[in-house]
């Protein structure tokens, strides 16, 4: 398969902190029961302590799908209540039989800073897998770690990326408010596609907009002449969940 799986630890650039830096991540503390990369002030223990669950009453549940590190110390991780206690790999695992049927690429030439709320926002709306085309590192603040329970897969150059589209007969359908483009408030995006996002500032790159097919644009009404690729993101995620999502 065209692309490179991403490596979790080759994912990080980000000034003031990263994997293993205190001062940018609350990461695996109790066994990676600490999943939030921000502390609010001064409130950091407090807080910390406030976000998910403590330790699991005895008896354990007798299932290989719990962390017995997380069932001893609690769960602090940013997941939906379901997965309280489960192995990281038990979530993937479970995630990947229902993931929907589109997946996200971004464009990354200038490290852009809006690519981990792209990938938040795709776990969220549960993506087949998360493209990251041009440079391997990004920054994983915006994430809120949410990386490890999708497929994220580097793709250097747009050609590779657009090879293993191909590959996988996935129309490319782009976002980006550009001459020409359809309001996609009045597209039926194909069920199997996937969604390209372009950098913040200049969208995207003319090598995909010559690919894309359709470019979509989202609709707007104030003065700005964009509105942010990870709020554009969530938009265009939503509007495929609403014409092709089971509730």
């Amino acid at each position: 398969m065209a692309g490179e799986v991403s490596d979790p630890a080759g994912g990080v650039d980000e000034p003031g902190g990263g994997a293993g830096d205190p001062a940018g991540s609350v990461e695996d503390r109790a066994g990676g029961a600490a999943q939030y990369d921000e502390r609010p002030g001064d409130a950091g223990a407090e807080w910390l302590e406030a976000v998910g669950v403590g330790p699991h009453p005895e008896p354990w549940p007798e299932d290989d799908r719990f962390d017995p590190a997380l069932l001893a110390g609690g769960d602090r991780r940013n997941v939906v209540d379901r997965y309280r206690y489960w192995r990281n790999d038990a979530i993937v695992a479970d995630l990947d039989l229902r993931r929907h049927d589109f997946h996200v690429a971004v464009e990354n030439w200038h490290h852009d800073f809006n690519i981990g709320t792209v990938v938040r926002t795709a776990n969220a709306f549960l993506a087949a897998s998360i493209r990251i085309v041009g440079k391997r590192r990004w920054n994983r603040r915006g994430a809120m770690v949410t990386d490890r329970y999708q497929h994220v897969v580097h793709h250097p150059t747009v050609d590779d990326f657009v090879a293993w589209a191909v590959a996988e007969q996935l129309p490319i359908v782009g976002v980006d408010n550009l001459p020409g483009a359809v309001p996609i408030e009045g597209v039926t995006l194909p069920r199997r596609c996937v969604l390209v996002f372009g950098q913040e500032g200049p969208g995207l790159s003319s090598a995909v907009r010559a690919v894309a097919d359709p470019v979509c644009s989202i609709t707007q009404f104030g003065s700005t002449r964009s509105i942010n690729a990870g709020v554009a993101s969530g938009i265009a995620m939503h509007t495929w969940i609403r014409q092709h999502a089971r509730w």
